[in-house]
């Protein structure tokens, strides 16, 4: 049996500057990639394009990493996350098709309520997560990893599949909207500023559709991977750049890439699907049988100028403020377990 933790070390060395599942730079030998409808966007805009589940993903910009994350947790930044897969279930027994593939009562959502959830196989291990929402407009609207795209949506697929040779009322649809972030304190401030709903009424885990700053057909969801305010945007390709472009116009609004998500996800205690989570891992704790520990996840934290990480360990070292040696490089360090998030979460309630 293993147990989650997480770890605090003092700066001086690097745990991790970015996991190898984050990305690289483009090269001219590599297979052709998928590509966001902001694509031209990035290059525009100073971006540095690396690969990441198949995609052409901006890293960062011209600011440097830290910057990004900095001005994410003081102001907001937009992200593009259109390489997430987007699908809608639909019929009569959308939510019987849903609760056979995931952990979570869905059908006791309530109209544009959402929640986290996990796809898991027959062992109980961890296919991936996601977020299903339940939509008034009769359909569940679900977002899941880019990494696991094509087997996310086989998934689906195969149990639609089943569902109908059985007779059941069920369908599925791809939907190929581009995907963007607004992320921070001042995300809601920035947003009204383009919607007539009130955001006010719109709280963590909840969406609605509505026009944003002239495009028609948005769905905002008040979520994020971040630990802060902020919403995501599933909002038609054509209008991306549209729409893009008039949330930058708030000096509020600074672009960030892939390394920013990345450290702020990890100061928010968010797991990482292929690192923090897998196959191999279950909802419960993971119950491998390890004797000793691993780093899943690890980068020092811009806002605690320590370095950060989670990981696994035996149950009896999993207690806060218990001493651990963890290996960096072939040397060893000292950390120290602690609860996360390691920065405090600032999603909106009505509270």
């Amino acid at each position: 049996m293993r147990r989650a933790v997480s770890m605090v070390s003092p700066l001086g060395f690097r745990l991790q500057a970015l996991p190898s599942t984050l990305g690289r730079p483009l090269s001219c030998a590599q297979d052709v990639l998928r590509r966001t409808p902001l694509y031209d966007f990035h290059l525009a805009k100073g971006g540095k394009m690396v690969t990441f589940a198949g995609w052409s993903l901006p890293v960062q910009y011209q600011d440097t990493h830290v910057d990004s994350h900095l001005h994410t947790r003081r102001h907001c930044s937009l992200f593009d996350v259109s390489h997430m897969l987007q699908t809608k279930i639909f019929g009569r027994d959308r939510v019987k098709l849903m609760e056979s593939l995931v952990v979570g009562d869905i059908a006791e959502l309530k109209p544009n309520q959402g929640t986290l959830s996990l796809f898991t196989n027959e062992a109980g291990g961890i296919l991936d997560d996601l977020i299903v929402t339940s939509t008034s407009e009769e359909h569940l609207y679900v977002v899941s990893n880019a990494g696991c795209w094509e087997k996310d949506l086989a998934l689906m697929q195969d149990k639609v599949r089943e569902l109908q040779n059985r007779g059941d009322d069920v369908g599925l649809e791809v939907v190929d909207n581009a995907l963007l972030a607004l992320q921070g304190p001042t995300a809601a401030q920035v947003l009204q500023a383009g919607v007539a709903d009130d955001l006010k009424k719109l709280p963590f885990m909840t969406s609605a559709v509505m026009e944003v700053f002239g495009v028609s057909g948005c769905r905002v969801t008040r979520c994020g991977y971040t630990g802060e305010d902020g919403v995501e945007i599933s909002v038609p390709a054509a209008g991306a750049v549209h729409l893009a472009t008039a949330l930058l116009e708030n000096p509020e609004v600074k672009l960030a890439g892939l390394a920013a998500r990345d450290s702020l996800r990890l100061e928010a205690g968010l797991c990482l699907y292929g690192n923090d989570i897998d196959e191999n891992t279950t909802p419960v704790e993971g119950s491998l049988g390890w004797t000793l520990g691993a780093v899943t996840s690890g980068c020092p934290s811009p806002s605690l100028k320590k370095n950060v990480a989670m990981g696994y360990v035996p149950p009896k070292y999993s207690r806060p403020g218990t001493q651990l040696l963890v290996e960096v490089r072939r040397k060893q360090q000292m950390a120290v377990v602690s609860k996360m998030p390691f920065v405090p979460t600032n999603y909106y309630t009505f509270k």
